[in-house]
């Protein structure tokens, strides 16, 4: 039979090899504790397998763990000196449930088991303090009936009330005989009211709680949070019981929190507070309730031994590797470490933490790395709210994008253009958004829209510009007709002000105060461990200057996607775009391009002298051509207007135009091959910008050019042609030479099944993942919001497949894909530009399968830094420690 009880004291302790498991966090802590020559109060744990045994035989303890409890309470009596139920220094326990993990709804602590009718004026002689002995006998009754028994507090509230105003005292007893009356009428109640009589003997009393402690591990509360986490009913629970510490009695005792490390510094310096005895006791004494430790009149005040606890507490961190919590006790100027925890943190304070023990030298680079959650990053680059307790919520939404905007409602991307430049702050509030929406995006402080989910269109372009986002805010409703915003019990209009909040979800009346990014010198030097750490390389997914330079500075080694459609939509380029739409044959389509190629080799030029020489891949028009044409009555008769077209003749051309499923209708290289002389302008752009920058800067500028949505070889090779053509004409007409590299989107599950066939013509692959994820679900990402969520609630999905990478089958044809190309070209380049490409835990598949790069949009790159530097750390690692490895705690 397995062991049942684990006995710790200072210096001294039973601990089973995996002390979480058979102890519970509580019991191994202290054992820990105990076992590193720390102060911990005298106790024992019974373990999780005498849980399993009294489980298995009934309700009553069984026999054989009724004895080990006898024998361990004889082994703590000679340890401290005490008696339990004695005539003299009685044995008073602290009985608590110790679960492998935080449990809701397991039992509360039970304290002062021991305590009776008689071991009250025992105690209350030897403390010389009968007030301080029945307040604790009281708490015992009230605690043990409520587990125990079943009984509810609420009853010993009113029978308190009832006896003091009968007795006339005020805020306790103030004699031992109204002590007394007090308790008789509490056993009174239990006795006649829940038919149970308080047991008078201590080891009774302990095998009552201990046998309900057990029982609480079924409760329902308790029974659905090891559902939610995963937790098998039969890990159990573990029951600790030790010497009480007295740590309410006096202002030479209390209750305290230690911390190893001044947390906003990173210091090693003891920080933390403690609660001197108790409330009244402190007005009595005319003493600071709280006691802060880091300061040196706090430490005057400390009634222990200040310089002992920040021994105790610098030997936990220094065991740990970390940062770490302490709580503590004090009785009567006699310390007691409780419990030790790693110290909870800010991600702010996690990093700079980290690189403070890198910096003395307690660490590895790579364990600081480790360390921290790439996700918490978002925290530090973006705004977030100031939380209030009159925040207004008006509806709650899916968060999109992370970041907090406050701003004046805008109906239209054209009204907000119009706010801003009135030098107002906006938040663009739509349905949903286009397209054409994307300038009014980029000047917004935030999006919100009503449909839609976390991978719509609204959310993928608020992360990849960096602008807070809500979406799917169904509560709300938009009245164009009026310009009204509707909420419940209320009526917004234009102008009015709200707040989004990208984290939450949440939609807000009003302006609030926003806690804007500080990016510490810490960060940079985390950044510095990531670089040195990783093999992948980290690019982004920019278009404009604004994103190029943010990137840069966050840190992106180049641009992995230029979506060159994102240029189209804004003053005289949407004009010339519509215009060689609409154009009736070749010749016109050219002179409208014509239009375009300055525009669009301005645009190269600044990308290529952002990035100054880093590599700068530039993927050709891809979205199908009716996205860019009008779609309301008053645009199309705008449009018509200045083209000069009928606007009869103009609906026919957008009708015609139209597709029943445009996601995979023409687009991609099937617009380039029915329209070759789009590819031939885009292609002279990028090469005369590449000359041109690089004439400017000195740097070579090596363009790559991506060639999107190809399933056949020969769809590259017909477009790739039509590249090297321009190429040789661009580099005859300036009598210089441009190195360039032409590649490939592979997002069709076609192009992966020929990957080897396409490689061998392609310079580059870059995985479109989004698409990827379309084609190989058939899911539009724009309406799956509508029930991925519920797919995920009923357990079919873990995670939406367009947020993080579906291992299983999105993951298994890049790893084909990746293994087919590398078969026939070793040296080809491989990287992945879907959102999946800021995801962490996507980034560590991505890392596993030998990709050479991840991009992904500006703001997430620090993200995507630091997670491709911990796969490559834990593929190293392989299972092995490293020096400065977290220890237990």
């Amino acid at each position: 039979m397995p062991k049942r009880i684990f006995h710790f004291r200072r210096g001294a302790a039973d601990r089973p090899a995996d002390a979480a498991e058979a102890l519970g966090l509580k019991g191994a802590n202290l054992a820990l504790l105990a076992s590193l020559d720390l102060p911990v109060p005298p106790g024992f744990t019974i373990a999780t397998s005498a849980w399993r045994e009294a489980i298995g035989v009934g309700e009553d303890l069984p026999q054989a763990l009724r004895a080990d409890l006898r024998g361990a309470i004889e082994d703590l009596e000679a340890v401290t000196d005490r008696r339990f139920g004695g005539d003299r220094r009685p044995l008073l326990l602290a009985v608590r449930t110790s679960a492998r993990s935080q449990m809701p709804g397991i039992a509360e602590s039970v304290l002062d088991v021991g305590l009776n009718d008689r071991t009250v004026d025992v105690l209350a002689a030897e403390l010389n303090d009968f007030a301080f002995a029945y307040r604790s006998y009281r708490r015992f009754i009230e605690s043990f009936a409520g587990l125990v028994f079943g009984a509810d507090s609420s009853e010993f509230e009113e029978i308190f009330d009832a006896e003091r105003e009968r007795a006339g005292w005020g805020e306790e007893p103030c004699s031992v005989a109204e002590w007394r009356a007090l308790i008789a009428r509490y056993q009174a109640y239990l006795d006649d009211e829940i038919g149970l009589v308080l047991p008078q003997t201590p080891l009774e009393q302990l095998y009552g709680v201990v046998e309900a402690s057990f029982a609480s591990w079924r409760r329902p509360l308790a029974a659905s949070h090891r559902v939610l986490q995963g937790i098998p009913e039969n890990a159990g629970l573990a029951v600790t019981a030790h010497a009480m510490i007295f740590n309410e009695r006096n202002l030479n005792s209390g209750t305290g929190r230690a911390l190893s490390r001044h947390l906003q510094s990173g210091e090693s310096r003891l920080s933390g507070e403690f609660w001197l005895g108790s409330h009244r006791q402190q007005e009595i004494g005319g003493r600071p309730p709280v006691i802060d430790l880091a300061e040196q009149e706090g430490a005057a005040a400390f009634p222990a031994d200040i310089d002992a606890l920040t021994r105790h507490v610098r030997r936990i961190e220094a065991h740990v590797g970390d940062a770490v919590e302490v709580e503590f006790m004090v009785g009567d100027g006699e310390l007691f470490l409780m419990q030790s925890r790693l110290a909870r943190r800010t991600p702010a304070e996690a990093i700079r933490v980290a690189v403070e023990l890198v910096k003395e030298g307690l660490i590895e680079e790579a364990e600081a790395i480790l360390r921290i959650d790439p996700a918490s990053l978002d925290q530090l680059l973006h705004p977030t709210i100031e939380r209030s307790s009159d925040l207004v919520v008006l509806a709650r939404g899916m968060p999109a994008s992370p970041g907090a905007a406050t701003g004046e409602i805008a109906f239209t991307a054209e009204r907000a253009q119009e706010m801003v430049n009135e030098g107002r702050a906006v938040i663009l509030v739509r349905n949903e958004t286009y397209p054409e929406d994307i300038h009014g995006m980029h000047v917004s402080e935030g999006v919100l829209t009503i449909r839609g989910g976390t991978t719509s269109h609204a959310a993928v372009v608020a992360r990849g510009i960096g602008k807070p986002c809500v979406t799917g805010a169904s509560s709300l409703r938009i009245h164009a007709a009026n310009g009204t915003l509707h909420a419940p019990g209320l009526v917004l209009r234009e102008g009015d002000r709200i707040t989004i909040d990208g984290a939450s979800g949440e939609v807000i009346e009003g302006a609030v105060t926003l806690q804007r990014p500080s990016l510490t010198g810490d960060f940079a030097t985390l950044m510095e461990f990531a670089d040195r750490a990783r093999r992948m390389r980290v690019r982004t997914n920019a278009e404009t200057p604004i994103e190029a330079r943010s990137a840069r500075a966050f840190g992106a080694e180049g641009i992995g996607l230029c979506r060159t459609e994102h240029m189209f939509f804004e003053g005289d380029r949407i004009r010339a775009m519509r215009e060689m739409i609409l154009a009736s044959d070749e010749a016109g389509r050219r002179e409208a391009l014509a239009k375009l190629l300055p525009i669009q080799r301005s645009d190269f030029i600044e990308l290529f002298e952002i990035m100054a020489g880093l590599p700068v891949t530039i993927r050709l028009l891809d979205p199908p051509l009716h996205e860019f044409l009008p779609k309301s009555g008053s645009e199309i008769a705008e449009t018509a207007a200045t083209l000069q077209v009928d606007e009869a003749v103009l609906k026919q051309r957008i009708a015609a135009l139209e597709e029943f499923n445009p996601m995979l209708g023409h687009r991609g290289c099937r617009l380039a091959i029915s329209y070759p002389e789009i590819v031939e302008v885009q292609a002279r752009a990028i090469f005369e910008a590449a000359i041109e920058a690089g004439e400017k800067t000195g740097d070579a500028v090596v363009p790559e050019i991506m060639v999107p949505l190809v399933s056949l070889r020969r769809e590259l090779d017909f477009v790739k042609d039509r590249i090297d053509r321009v190429a040789a004409q661009v580099m005859a007409e300036r009598g210089r030479t441009v190195t360039y590299h032409v590649g490939t989107m592979i997002e069709l599950p076609r192009a992966i099944v020929r990957a080897d066939s396409i490689a061998e013509v392609a310079d580059f692959f870059s995985f479109g993942t989004n698409d990827l994820t379309q084609t190989v679900y058939g899911i539009s990402r724009d309406d799956a919001g509508n029930f991925l969520s519920t797919y995920m609630r009923e357990g079919i999905i873990e995670r939406d497949p367009f947020q993080t990478i579906d291992v299983e089958g999105v993951g298994e044809l890049i790893a084909m894909g990746v293994e087919k190309a590398r078969r026939v070209r070793p040296d080809i380049t491989l990287g992945v530009c879907g959102e999946q490409g800021g995801d962490p835990a996507s980034i560590a598949f991505f890392e596993q399968t030998g990709l050479d790069y991840v991009s992904c949009s500006p703001f997430r790159v620090p993200i995507a830094r630091l997670a491709a530097a911990q796969a490559a750390i834990r593929a190293q690692r392989g299972g092995h420690r490293g020096r400065g490895r977290r220890q237990e705690v």
